[in-house]
Formats: structure tokens, sequence, C-alpha cells
């Protein structure tokens, strides 16, 4: 279970969602009934949810298909050798669809191009300052909904350390968001073809969505400072480039996003040559 729904955590301070100390997941969203609180537990093979809040029947109605029930790996054939090793250590690994483009969106773009730690912390404050109080017993926030995003002032936005490019990606965003979550219907190509209509909103960034609103098999994020890397030291013992990634996984097409996530599952990671790009504190400036 939280193999399956770790792509959904922004670092360890989500205020959207967290880990109980049983090992639970608690996780907070909009949804087209209103917000809502998710808890699921596993116990032994069962998985137990529970919700709250005006959101609780659309996330329950939903807890089969995040957890991989409606993810299908048909054809898939393992034609690397580490690969068909994860794939028979974790055969309940599958990609699960959350349903929801809005809530994983905004982390998407705010990702575009900064350190994970830059974008983790402006995921916090604007939680914090413009999301709502979740429903249920935990002390979590529901991510802000579009109309709260188009409030918010460009000072905030400042102190939230969120440049101009990526501002004006989550307001366009915000802007079609009721368009948006069709996308989740159209799935695959055109699904993504449609999200990238929204000005910043490019390859990686509807690849991103993809992967965690609607479990797509094939979206490689093509853009992805570390994932050609981690692909090329995997597979070949080498550093590649997105060229390099997608002849490599070109074999695995229509199901490329589920090689990759086989490697990640690996804790695969690329050998550091030099220091890391250091955040920037776009506050002081």
């Amino acid at each position: 279970m939280v193999s399956v729904l770790a792509p959904l955590r922004r670092g360890a301070g989500d205020p959207a969602f967290q880990y109980g100390a049983d090992g639970s997941v608690w996780m907070t969203g909009n949804t087209p009934a209103g917000p809502g609180t998710l808890h699921l537990t596993r116990k032994s093979d069962e998985v137990h949810a529970e919700a709250w809040g005006e959101g609780a029947d659309f996330l329950l109605d939903g807890v089969p298909a995040l957890l991989g029930a409606d993810d299908d790996d048909e054809g898939f054939v393992a034609h690397h050798d580490l690969i068909a090793e994860v794939r028979r250590r974790m055969p309940g690994l599958r990609l699960g669809a959350s349903g929801r483009v809005w809530d994983v969106l905004v982390p998407a773009i705010l990702e575009q191009k900064v350190t994970g730690i830059e974008a983790r912390r402006s995921w916090r404050e604007l939680c914090r300052w413009f999301g709502t109080p979740a429903p249920g017993p935990m002390r979590l926030r529901v991510p802000p909904s579009p109309k709260a995003f188009l409030s918010i002032n460009d000072w905030d936005w400042h102190k939230a350390g969120v440049d101009s490019a990526r501002r004006r990606a989550i307001i366009a965003a915000a802007q079609v968001a009721g368009r948006l979550e069709r996308t989740v219907e159209m799935k695959g190509v055109e699904g993504r073809e449609f999200l990238r209509k929204v000005p910043g909103i490019g390859v990686w960034t509807a690849a991103e969505v993809a992967q965690r609103a609607w479990g797509d098999p094939d979206a490689v994020s093509f853009g992805d400072f570390h994932i050609p890397s981690v692909v090329g030291y995997a597979l070949l013992g080498r550093k590649l480039d997105d060229a390099g990634m997608f002849e490599v996984l070109k074999p695995y097409s229509p199901q490329r996003q589920r090689a990759v996530r086989y490697l990640e599952a690996a804790g695969v990671q690329r050998p550091r040559f030099g220091p890391r790009f250091s955040p920037r504190d776009y506050r002081a400036m």
C-alpha cells in the first residue's frame, strides 16, 4: 500500500499526506463534492478505509483505483534483469490513480525547474496559508482550491517562494480547473495533450500529473533532472539524457513508466560526482 501511494506524498512535512504511527496513511483532497480526508489502514491482506467531510463518499469510492485495482500490466515484458527481479520481489506494486487532477497538478507545477526542497517548502506554506483544516481527527490541511489560488496576492506568492513563471502556470490552470479534471476520463496521450494546452504545462508536468491522477503506464517524465541518469546507470551503467532514455525505454512502450517505476522502487540512484544544486530563497530577493 505504501509503495503505491508514495508518489502522492510531497515530502515528510506534506500537510495533506502523512503516515500514521501504525503505518496507516492519512491524506486529504479536493473532490467534486467538496474537501475530504481519507484514512487507509492495512490489516493482513485487507485495506480498511475511513473518510470524513463532504468528499468522503468520493474518496471512498476511489480507494480501489487509488491502490491500483484498475491498473493492468498485461503484456508487460521485463527486457532487463533488474526490472525482472524487482517485479518478482514486488508483485503488488501497481500504478495507483487518485482520480483527481488539481491536487497533483499544483505541486507538479511548483516542482518545475527548482530543487525538491524549494518546491516542498512552497507547497507546505501554500497549504497552510490558503488551504482549509481537514475534516476528521487528524490535524492536516486540504490543499487550496482553484478559487483560493486565484485569490492569492503577489506578496504572498513571493513569501511562498513561487516565481512569476510558476505562478502564471498555476493561475492559468486554476481558471480552467474544472475542464482539466476531464483528462482523467480521456487518459493516455489525449489526456496529457489536453493538459498541455494550459500555458506553462509542458511534457514533464503533464506526465507527472498523468502518473498520479490516472495511473498512466506510459507517461515518462521527460525533462526530469534525475530520471534519465537513474535509468541509465540502472540499466547501462552510465548516464543518459532524454534522447538516450527514450531509446532504452522504447521496448517497454506503451508501459514505459511502469519500467521506470520498478527502477525507482529498486532504490537505484545516480552516482554523485559534484555538489548538489543549492535551493534558492525567493523571499530574500
